[in-house]
């Protein structure tokens, strides 16, 4: 899962798991859950769904909603959106049901249950703060606009029976398409059913229903499917496609060529607003990703969505092929977390970059700037000396604000994994060939042993990698940067100094009514900024025309401005709050203006690099020897 929380200028993040393709699955009645989901009766914004019991031999059974599922590494509780839970049987004579707790229903004769009928609410309009969900992770019921559906929020299991197979019917409202990387075994204007092997697959797979906006694109044997809800029309399926195919094709490059799965969706909700979780990202699955983006001009969504979806598309490798026991049998109610998140989502986000500068998409300078936000959150926001392997284990309760270092140094262990790698190969092999060697070695259904993969990993490369994983992941020891760096011809200074055109100086915050950044401290504001008039409680609106939101600020201050020469005109436009309460605009006006600033972890290119830390450097990022 990738979230960005916006708060100052810099995107904060955090990313999940779940979606396969099924078809052809043949099972008798009496052990399938045949699941009915009515989204053409909605009734109080809740819609009813419908389960058909397998077969079922014990005198009671317990009904589960998922308290957590996989890849969010957070409580989710869809439990809580359940209401009017009920147990029948053949002849439509209601049985005894207790609820034990949030998630789950004890039902008694269970010997002689037929079905269970409940109604679900959405978890978009949660009315408490502490039920919000991550909306890529969440549920969506806008009656004749919007259905999103991971499967999970919807549908649960029976104890002790979730690896009995489902078909799943949705009764579809007209002019409805329902998108999804799973091929419907039967289709009508009407009634959609898929068919799927276990809860697992079931809770893998996600569904938007709505009219339809897509556009599918050919990646040699794989057909991607991008598909998009933008309430307003201003965002639509064709120009993001055509941004994202540049992506796609970069990492089936990266990958050798050939893509491990024969259809992928991208499932797109962009709001007009910023949702209650007052986040921003996407939730992966094996075989799609969702995401909740906001509205942003073209340029700025088109790159937005390009970064994000490079890291979940990524999730194909890890943990489709790649993934522990703790996954591959997830426990949705009690589930055990695995210790390689490192490798879950911190590979994965290093690959993100990797791959852009790897194919030609990024220049140095930007990939640099990528490994120095890394590096700077890491360090800044996180505890540098906590074993990642803790961390990950225990990051459900004790370790839970320790989470999103592993999109920051869990992407700087690959890193620094890769150049070690390349360093001991002599170029010749990195942590894409390693990759690819565990795809091999484990596979979709294969899974791994949490306490081996170390071991694994050692015994398919060198020695020398087993002490990397004792001293920098099991151990409390910072990553060598600037060692790894200086192999590959590059200066890592901790701290440095800059020229940059200034924003102002001023300390941003987010206001949650409005969605803006805002001026929330002029206390330490420079020179150009208190000239240019900022005032604490200022909303950043426009900066020379361009509207200003969480999703953009950084690529307008970080590269617009920084575009800029001393002395252009600038022009942000602030919403000030009057005393009455109301928001007045006001145009603030004045000169580009250079300042030097203190910059931390600075990374540039050697320019007195020897020919072997060139070599190395190409090498790590498959450029031509010059």
């Amino acid at each position: 899962m990738l979230k960005k929380t916006f708060t100052a200028l810099t995107l904060s993040l955090c990313l999940s798991l779940a979606a396969k393709a099924a078809t052809g699955l043949q099972a008798s009645a009496d052990t399938t859950y045949n699941v009915s989901v009515n989204l053409a009766k909605v009734q109080n914004d809740k819609v009813q769904v419908t389960v058909q019991a397998p077969a079922i031999k014990q005198s009671e059974i317990i009904y589960n909603m998922p308290k957590i599922v996989p890849g969010t590494y957070s409580v989710s509780d869809f439990g809580k959106f359940v209401t009017d839970f009920k147990a029948y049987d053949k002849q439509g004579k209601a049985l005894t049901v207790a609820q034990l707790d949030t998630n789950r229903w004890k039902i008694s004769g269970a010997e002689k249950l037929a079905r269970v009928s409940y109604w679900v609410d959405d978890t978009f309009d949660a009315a408490k703060r502490e039920d919000v969900v991550f909306e890529p992770g969440g549920t969506n019921i806008e009656d004749g606009k919007n259905f999103l559906i991971n499967t999970f929020g919807f549908i649960g299991y029976f104890e002790g029976m979730k690896q009995l197979p489902y078909e799943l019917r949705i009764t579809k409202p007209e002019g409805f398409y329902g998108s999804t990387p799973l091929k419907a075994i039967a289709t009508t204007d009407t009634l959609d059913t898929y068919r799927l092997p276990n809860y697992v697959d079931l809770a893998d797979s996600p569904l938007m229903y709505n009219r339809p906006d897509t556009t599918i694109l050919n990646l040699g044997k794989t057909e991607v499917l991008v598909s998009v809800y933008s309430p307003s029309g201003n965002v639509t399926s064709k120009p993001i496609a055509e941004n994202v195919k540049s992506i796609l094709e970069a990492q089936r490059s990266y990958l050798g060529g050939t893509l491990p799965v024969e259809k992928y969706a991208f499932l797109i909700y962009v709001p007009e607003r910023v949702g209650k979780s007052g986040s921003f990202g996407a939730l992966e699955h094996s075989y799609s990703s969702v995401y909740f983006l906001p509205e942003m001009p073209e340029e700025q969504f088109s790159s937005t969505i390009r970064d994000v979806a490079a890291h979940e598309f990524f999730h194909i490798v890890t943990p489709l092929s790649i993934h522990s026991e703790e996954i591959g049998n997830f426990n949705f109610i009690q589930p055990k977390m695995s210790k390689h998140l490192w490798l879950y989502e911190g590979v994965t986000e290093y690959f993100a970059s990797h791959v852009q500068m790897y194919e030609g998409l990024y220049d140095l300078d930007t990939f640099l700037g990528k490994l120095r936000d890394y590096i700077h959150t890491s360090k800044s926001y996180y505890n540098d000396t906590l074993p990642f392997t803790d961390m990950s284990a225990q990051v459900l309760d004790k370790y839970e604000k320790e989470y999103g270092n592993v999109y920051q140094k869990g992407a700087l262990i690959g890193l620094v994994l890769d150049v070690k790698l390349r360093e001991l190969s002599d170029g010749k092999y990195g942590l894409r060939n390693l990759m690819l060697d565990l795809s091999k070695t484990y596979g979709k259904h294969n899974s791994f042993k949490d306490e081996e993969l170390f071991d694994k990993i050692t015994e398919l490369t060198y020695p020398e990698i087993r002490e990397f994983f004792t001293k920098y992941v099991e151990g409390s020891e910072p990553l060598p940067l600037e060692e790894t760096f200086r192999k590959v011809g590059i200066i890592y200074e901790p701290t440095g100094t800059q020229e940059v055109i200034s924003y102002g100086g001023f300390t941003p915050g987010f206001d949650e009514e409005s969605g803006k950044i805002k001026v929330a401290d002029t206390a330490d504001m420079d020179a150009f900024g208190r000239k240019l008039g900022f005032q604490t409680g200022d909303l950043l609106l426009s900066f020379n025309g361009t509207e200003l939101s969480p999703a953009n600020i950084r690529q307008v201050i970080g590269e617009e401005l920084q575009s800029m020469e001393p002395g252009d005109k600038i022009t942000f436009v602030v919403g000030r709050p009057t005393e009455g309460g109301k928001v007045k605009e006001k145009k603030l006006k004045g000169r580009a203006t250079a300042v030097k600033r203190e910059l931390q972890h600075v990374l540039k290119p050697d320019t007195t690099a020897t020919p072997e830390q060139l070599k190395l450097r190409n090498a790590w990022l498959g450029q031509e020897q010059s």
